[in-house]
């Protein structure tokens, strides 16, 4: 308590120059463009300012020094703020600090360096990540196998996993797309890329980049993936030790028995699932409940677990909204099977329904691992060649918001992450 107490005052009295602060709430009645506020947030930080993240307050709103190119900033961008005098904010510290409230102060020490695992030629708005990052202004570069493999994660403090397919099947994408020239040409390339970093399969050199990017987590990093890229990525890890493929991806056949083979030890989130061989079938495994979910449109929503904020920071940050309640939204990993998510990996946002998780997190090595279900969280049914989502007709979005609060993660206060 007295340690908390001594960092609050430490912030206020640094920046005892400053008259006031600029104080961004993130409630659902005050803040125009919720989106747009996190790539505040980000330029406060990449300009060498800490910035205090509000958990629970207002929505989980930011308080950062006051100036005038903040607040010009904020005007340009469409983000709506509120300048407080130091007394104000000093009352509303205090008010955070009382036990009676769930709700606590991070301080977010500097801007993560971003990266996207993505090929090249994919445009923003094929991906809910660079859809988002470029709406909020917030920057990222692109990596791919070969970046991965020569070890330049160790670059950036967070990646993301673009919607990739880690087994080496082409996203099983075979049955609808096989004759179709984007599947066909997608294919050799890939093949091309894995023989030039000295692979003879397109499988074996996902999985050498699945084993990087676990190093990668192990050592430290924030990874976040959605989508396809959760499951894939465990099931890629876990037949390190077998060919999972059929004839038509890999020019070989599969190794008999392939499922007794997986190796759950090596995966981050998933254990006993069975995989899905028909290579006719668009799923890759049991983890996925895309076509065991009976729920209709109008009623597929998740619901947002509640922490404490005081105990449990980490779980605080990556669930802070301004609703507890969020839009569903399908992909081919739409959503995860309770029964098949290990015990020490926290379920953040489930559906009550039938009991699915959407959204979780857990920790690998000295790193942390975030998995989110769904394509794109404001494109219900997302499918090949739709058009792109305009998040100008969503700055309110809360299910991206989830996205953006992993992309801070990384910036909190290491006593938080240790928590």
């Amino acid at each position: 308590m007295l340690h908390r107490i001594f960092i609050f005052l430490f912030f206020l009295f640094s920046l005892a120059a400053n008259a006031s602060f600029v104080l961004i709430p993130m409630d659902a009645e005050s803040q125009k463009d919720h989106l747009k506020a996190y790539g505040i947030t980000y330029w406060t930080l990449d300009r060498g300012q800490k910035v205090q993240w509000l958990l629970n307050y207002r929505g989980g709103s930011f308080l950062m020094p006051d100036s005038e190119k903040l607040r010009k900033e904020c005007t340009i961008r469409g983000v709506s703020y509120e300048v407080i005098s130091n007394q104000n904010a000093t009352s509303i510290l205090k008010e955070i600090e009382s036990p009676s409230k769930n709700q606590e102060s991070v301080t977010l020490e500097k801007a993560p360096r971003i990266a996207v695992y993505t090929p090249e030629g994919n445009a923003p708005w094929d991906d809910a990540v660079t859809l988002v990052l470029t709406y909020a202004e917030i920057p990222y570069d692109k990596v791919y196998d070969e970046e991965v493999l020569n070890d330049e994660l160790l670059l950036y403090d967070w990646l993301h996993l673009h919607h990739e397919d880690f087994t080496g099947q082409y996203g099983k994408f075979y049955r609808a797309y096989r004759a179709t020239p984007w599947y066909i040409e997608e294919k050799k390339k890939a093949e091309e890329l894995a023989s030039s970093l000295g692979y003879s399969k397109v499988s074996e050199a996902k999985l050498a980049v699945a084993q990087k990017i676990r190093d990668y987590v192990v050592g430290g990093g924030f990874m976040f993936a959605m989508c396809s890229a959760t499951d894939s990525f465990d099931i890629a890890l876990a037949a390190h030790q077998t060919d999972i493929c059929e004839p038509m991806f890999d020019g070989d056949a599969s190794d008999p028995g392939y499922q007794n083979k997986l190796d759950f030890g090596q995966t981050f989130a998933f254990k006993d699932f069975n995989l899905v061989k028909d290579p006719n079938v668009y799923e890759f495994s049991s983890i996925d409940m895309t076509e065991k979910r009976k729920i209709q449109k109008d009623k597929d929503y998740f619901t947002l677990m509640d922490f404490s904020a005081k105990w449990d920071p980490i779980p605080t940050m990556l669930n802070q909204n301004h609703t507890a309640l969020v839009k569903g939204f399908m992909g081919q990993t739409t959503s995860f099977e309770r029964s098949q998510i290990k015990s020490n990996v926290l379920i953040l946002g489930e559906n009550k329904v039938n009991g699915e998780a959407r959204y979780i997190h857990g920790i690998k090595g000295k790193g942390f691992f975030t998995f989110y279900g769904g394509h794109d969280p404001e494109d219900y049914q997302h499918r090949v060649g739709d058009p792109k989502t305009e998040l100008e007709l969503h700055p309110t979005s809360p299910g991206y918001r989830l996205i953006l609060n992993n992309i801070l993660f990384p910036a909190a206060e290491k006593e938080k992450q240790k928590t």
